[in-house]
């Protein structure tokens, strides 16, 4: 008779892990965080437990998107009066805050559930190559260690 594990907060041991931005594809990068954050590269993944590692990405400064989404791609934000629906282009964001595109783009491939607050806690983004977790001995991750998924045909 087969058994199911099903992981226990108390049982989850976790890394920390380093992605290198620099000259990475934004929508790449962000699916490969947010699936390191979810916990799906471990093989004692539950979908209903914080069972992921904690991400540091550096060089986000330097992470490029690919054709006229610099120029096309809108961020927008509602304050909560009427009318006053506040948008800005990538390219703008990008060169005020960096971290913030990165930030954002994990969030919108992290499941919205009762669990997308303390994932995203875990997220630590900087726009250079410095950052101040040496005290965790977080490890380098290359994105040839952990590929997306191929979809069969």
């Amino acid at each position: 008779m087969y058994k199911s594990y099903v992981a226990k907060p108390l049982e989850i041991e976790r890394e920390w892990v380093i992605v290198d931005a620099a000259d990475q594809v934004l929508g790449r990068v962000a699916a490969r965080v947010a699936d390191i954050l979810r916990g799906k590269h471990k093989p004692g993944y539950t979908p209903n437990v914080d069972c992921g590692d904690f991400v540091i990405v550096i060089n986000a400064d330097k992470i490029r998107v690919t054709g006229r989404k610099a120029e096309q791609k809108l961020y927008r934000h509602h304050t909560g009066y009427p009318g006053h629906l506040k948008t800005t282009v990538y390219k703008d964001l990008h060169a005020k805050h960096p971290d913030r595109v990165i930030e954002k783009a994990v969030w919108g491939m992290i499941k919205h559930n009762r669990l997308n607050h303390r994932l995203i806690r875990h997220l630590h983004v900087f726009a250079g190559s410095e950052h101040p977790h040496t005290a965790q001995m977080p490890k380098l991750l290359s994105f040839d260690q952990f590929p997306l998924a191929k979809a069969t045909a």
